[in-house]
């Protein structure tokens, strides 16, 4: 039976950790959040940092029966933690809290591990690596896809990048929330991966939304075609877990249209640099960009269905 006190961030699940840490997280958004939870209840001893007050404070009510504190700065984390996780927003907020004035890396005097989860630019992770080898600091860009429904459960998959041969102490600490953890190669690999990753998702969300479109204006009981064709060869994650709210019109879950917009934009930028050719990617973008624009920015990224109504209302040309 799931325990109601820890339901605001996490599901129950069963953990197969052998060895307790005292591990420092960074970042209590909703992904972090959640996170931390489990690691927390895993039996871990988490120190967490954020810079919302109300953030901490709503976490800490949740969680406050398990070994956990807060931390009045980074440098207390970097002092006293064996490992340390982050979820951040972006690259500048990565750099702040590793390389900044402020950040852990000035304050961290022993070897630790430093795994990232924030989905940043393969450059910054790049960069960050090399600083954390100056300072014997392990630092991996870890990003992860499941989104938010991943993490309640703990069943987010972790494709990272950075020091080869400690495999075991990555997997040893992200195996409460992690179903699959696995190192891509060296620093950036990462980033690259879950640039494929987002490249296929936008993908195979817009064409599940042309093809629901597509049925409900043939007039087709589109519930009764998912449960067929979701049973072939065009299954996929989206279409089992996001086909059927599209239909309902469900969008207040989930990854959120703002965020997969930053993402695609982290492709965009890389796929210029490496002269890589992304026409539906780009297409996709523009879409985001769209609802965006029109309000949507929360909405989860299977609002994709929503922006065809919105460009049919708008008489939006999509091939300009």
């Amino acid at each position: 039976m799931q325990n109601t006190k820890y339901e605001t961030y996490i599901r129950d699940k069963e953990y197969l950790t052998k060895e307790r840490k005292n591990i420092g997280f960074i970042g209590l958004g909703k992904m972090g959040a959640a996170m931390a939870g489990h690691l927390a209840k895993s039996g871990n001893k988490v120190t967490i940092f954020n810079r919302s007050e109300k953030k901490i404070s709503d976490w800490m009510n949740c969680f406050s029966g398990l070994n956990v504190k807060v931390a009045k700065d980074l440098a207390e984390i970097a002092e006293t933690c064996e490992a340390i996780v982050s979820c951040v927003g972006n690259d500048n907020d990565l750099k702040n809290i590793t390389v900044g004035d402020k950040g852990c890396f000035r304050f961290i005097n022993k070897k630790t591990l430093f795994i990232d989860h924030t989905t940043t630019s393969c450059t910054v992770s790049k960069e960050i690596f090399i600083e954390a080898k100056k300072k014997n600091i392990y630092f991996f860009d870890a990003p992860v896809s499941g989104g938010t429904e991943g993490a309640k459960n703990g069943l987010l998959s972790v494709m990272y990048g950075g020091e080869r041969g400690l495999d075991d102490e990555v997997k040893e600490v992200l195996s409460p929330y992690a179903k699959t953890v696995i190192q891509i190669g060296e620093a950036g690999t990462g980033q690259l991966a879950k640039m494929v990753n987002q490249i296929c998702i936008a993908g195979l969300i817009q064409s599940l939304a042309e093809g629901i479109k597509f049925g409900q204006e043939a007039k087709l009981d589109m519930e009764k075609v998912l449960n067929v064709i979701s049973n072939g060869a065009a299954q996929s994650w989206q279409m089992e877990n996001r086909g059927y709210s599209m239909l309902a019109g469900k969008y207040n879950f989930g990854f959120a249209v703002d965020l997969m917009l930053k993402d695609l934009n982290i492709v965009m930028d890389q796929a210029r640099l490496q002269n890589s050719q992304l026409e539906i990617t780009q297409k996709v973008k523009q879409f985001y960009e769209n609802l965006s624009l029109n309000g949507c920015g929360d909405f989860d990224t299977s609002a994709l269905l929503h922006n065809l109504s919105l460009q049919k209302d708008n008489q939006v040309d999509v091939n300009k």
